[in-house]
């Protein structure tokens, strides 16, 4: 049986400890350390969640270190953060770039409503000390705040992040929930899609509850994005072998509890999926992390508006607060959304070279801020880069 108090003093006798009530420390990565992160955690948003961290840091050759904060020689806050070259500045970020959204650190829960940013700037001082060789540290998509917490990495000086994440409160069930969206033409469209989906062999909802469902879902969801963002001239993100491995192994892994903290859902239709998203169960919100549809024969009866619908359907009924799309804004989530997520980015330089890297990212989010908010100039942007002229780029029921 795990000891927590072996591993809370595991962790406590690398901080070097002083007058002060808080201390810090940052160490690399290791299976050890990565143990002992996942033990003290009791709290934590999906991305730095303890199954996350272990298998990216499992899945990938990163340079990865974990930084902790303690109060008075208990642990109240961790980090889990990867390095990684960008041009000639050495930048420390949240594992995973940016398949990581709604970022939020594995904390003590009765520790963030006295969070300081004296106490946050100590934890960025022990990644200082450890590694001098890092010029800025950047948490990325920061949620204000996560079950009920505040997000104690906000108490340092924070910008807005360029894409909002919408999201569906579900208070009041999914009735309710219909009632304050067009829920009767909703129904009426849902109807109509299941006699389409009746007439190639019928339609069936399927929650992965095996590897080999995992599986069949991940193989599906790569291939259409493949082909989404080829034809979008988008860099596939989810291209990359060991990106695909990574997800193959948190999906799988999450199986054996109960609730899987990730889970995928998949809609078959004529023995084929046709739609695939997969989710995180995040305190009171499930977070659709991804989603995509296949572009065939059947794209017109969106399959993907379908099962959007029996993913909040469901969410309602296992009694999750809040149904969050994540990061991006596109038509079909606002035909449900009624919340608005502003996520934050917290930028410290700790070079002279990262202080000049720091106003360039700031630079770069503002231009960004400004185009994605001029709705003419957005269309404009997606039609050049999907090599569409003439017409508006297709709205996309994924992510």
């Amino acid at each position: 049986m795990v000891d927590a108090a072996a591993d809370r003093e595991m962790l406590t006798r690398q901080v070097a400890t002083s007058g002060n009530a808080m201390s810090a420390v940052a160490v690399a990565a290791s299976s050890e350390a990565m143990a002992a992160y996942g033990r003290l955690a009791s709290v934590a948003g999906p991305s730095q969640s303890a199954e996350w961290a272990a298998a990216w840091t499992e899945t990938h050759t990163v340079d990865a270190l974990i930084a902790t904060l303690s109060a008075k020689g208990r642990p109240v806050l961790s980090v889990t953060l990867e390095v990684t070259r960008e041009g000639p500045f050495r930048i420390a970020r949240f594992l995973s770039g940016k398949h990581a959204n709604g970022n939020f650190p594995a904390v003590d829960r009765t520790w963030p409503a006295t969070a300081s940013a004296a106490a946050i700037e100590t934890l960025v001082g022990s990644i200082r000390r450890a590694r001098p060789d890092i010029d800025i540290v950047a948490f990325d998509r920061l949620i204000t705040e996560f079950d009920g917490l505040p997000n104690p990495l906000l108490k340092l000086a924070s910008t807005p992040s360029p894409n909002v994440a919408l999201a569906v409160n579900l208070d009041g069930g999914f009735e309710a929930v219909l009632a304050r969206t067009s829920g009767k033409r909703k129904r009426k469209r849902h109807r109509s899609q299941e006699r389409k989906y009746e007439t190639v062999g019928g339609a069936r909802r399927i929650v992965a509850t095996t590897e080999a469902d995992a599986n069949a879902m991940l193989d599906a969801f790569f291939a259409m994005k493949e082909q989404r963002f080829g034809a979008m001239g988008i860099v596939d993100v989810f291209a990359d072998a060991s990106v695909r491995t990574f997800f193959r192994k948190l999906f799988a892994d999450a199986l054996q509890k109960d609730p899987p903290p990730f889970v995928l859902h998949g809609l078959e239709v004529g023995g084929k999926y046709r739609a695939v998203t997969g989710s995180s169960r995040a305190g009171n919100r499930l977070v659709c992390e991804f989603g995509a549809i296949a572009d065939d024969e059947l794209a017109f009866a969106s399959p993907g508006e379908y099962l959007f619908f029996d993913n909040i359907s469901e969410a309602c009924d296992q009694g999750f607060d809040i149904y969050d799309f994540s990061v991006g804004d596109e038509p079909y989530k606002r035909q449900w959304c009624d919340v608005e997520i502003q996520h934050s980015d917290v930028l410290v330089p700790l070079t002279v070279k990262g202080r000049l890297y720091a106003l360039a990212l700031k630079s770069i989010s503002r231009l960004k801020s400004a185009v994605k908010n001029n709705a003419r100039l957005w269309a404009m942007l997606k039609r050049l880069r999907s090599g569409v002229r003439g017409k508006d780029a297709p709205a996309a029921e994924e992510d």
